[in-house]
């Protein structure tokens, strides 16, 4: 298929890319690489791309595509609370506005990248994919918009499917070191400490990069009539933890780490367990490979290969909301995030 992926250059983009290039698809990507900065390790290719802002697309950009995969917007809570309306803005109205451009285009396909945040508050009950939605902050919001307005959308020329995905981890050429995974590893090879910032009790599923990208190229492949329309945990079942869990696995992962937690470490609303049976049953294509406990040591020797320090962590190279501030404060974007320059300076 000749597929273009929004957010190509982005923490999953630069893991999924590659693997649908592999897969003999004909790849596209859109971006305006606001994180292209952000390198870890050695830097993939970029394939053909759109250097756009995703609320700026238009139907003749869109022409010609037989699939969308869209997973450009503000990536978590933190970058979603710096600017409410500005979230909503890029997550829920410009993510509907690019699917009735593509559907208008003519692509039939359209991959949404949701969230599993779409739960929230979901205590401790095993959460499938008619379970309620029960968001806590802007980010889960404007998932669960775009989910029921991709809804009403579905019908014979246009097939939308979204894909809930667990709580991310793995290494990329994107690094995040904001997700709850490689944060804890990072501190605990660098600091020596395992820093809990919660009081460790919230449930998370949690998937690794890869699995991600290989549940969007299982879908994009699918029968039509097996994915038209649907929504689908992506993840794995057995791979709900605790955060004190995750920690003690870190520990016995990272030699002489210990936990420790942060000056007003408390309970997090965000709460959840998750049941991905689902996207199994429905296409036995999927099957996920990776384990946290193996992703803790995949991000434990990619951390040592590459001399990750203390500064990474608690600066702006791996901590979204942190480039974001700096390229503020430097007058690069504007509080809109749009850059402010008639080029990206970045390539």
């Amino acid at each position: 298929m000749k597929v273009l992926v929004t957010g190509h250059d982005g923490y999953i983009g630069t893991v999924l890319v590659p693997m649908l290039q592999a897969a003999g698809h004909d790849v596209w990507g859109l971006d305006n690489y606001l994180f292209h900065d952000c390198t870890f390790g050695a830097d993939v290719e970029d394939p053909p791309s759109l250097r756009l802002d995703v609320r700026d697309v238009s139907v003749e950009d869109l022409r010609g595509f037989e699939a969308v995969i869209h997973l450009a917007g503000l990536s978590n809570d933190p970058l979603g609370d710096l600017n409410p309306t500005c979230t909503y803005d890029i997550n829920h109205k410009a993510s509907v506005r690019l699917a009735e451009a593509a559907k208008e285009a003519g692509v039939s396909r359209f991959l949404f990248s949701s969230s599993c945040s779409n739960y929230g508050a979901g205590g401790e009950d095993m959460l499938d994919e008619e379970s309620a939605f029960n968001p806590v902050t802007p980010y889960g919001e404007s998932k669960v918009l775009v989910e029921k307005d991709l809804s009403r959308m579905a019908d014979e020329s246009f097939s939308p499917t979204s894909l809930r995905n667990a709580t991310a981890f793995g290494v990329s050429p994107r690094l995040r070191g904001d997700l709850v995974l490689s944060n804890l590893v990072g501190f605990a090879l660098t600091t020596g400490e395992v820093l809990m910032k919660s009081d460790g009790t919230p449930w998370r599923p949690l998937v690794h990069i890869e699995d991600i990208s290989l549940a969007f190229k299982t879908i994009l492949e699918a029968d039509r009539n097996l994915i038209h329309g649907e929504a689908f945990n992506v993840g794995r079942t057995d791979q709900n933890f605790r955060i004190n869990e995750i920690a003690e696995m870190v520990v016995d992962v990272v030699p002489g780490s210990r936990i420790e937690y942060a000056a007003g470490a408390g309970p997090d609303k965000r709460c959840y367990r998750v049941n991905c049976d689902k996207i199994r049953r429905v296409l036995p294509a999927f099957e996920p490979k990776w384990t946290v406990r193996a992703g803790i040591e995949q991000a434990y020797e990619a951390f040592k290969a590459n001399d990750l320090q203390l500064s990474d962590l608690t600066g702006s190279r791996f901590l979204r909301i942190k480039h974001v501030r700096e390229l503020i404060e430097d007058g690069r974007i504007d509080l809109n995030l749009r850059w402010t320059t008639a080029a990206n300076p970045t390539k």
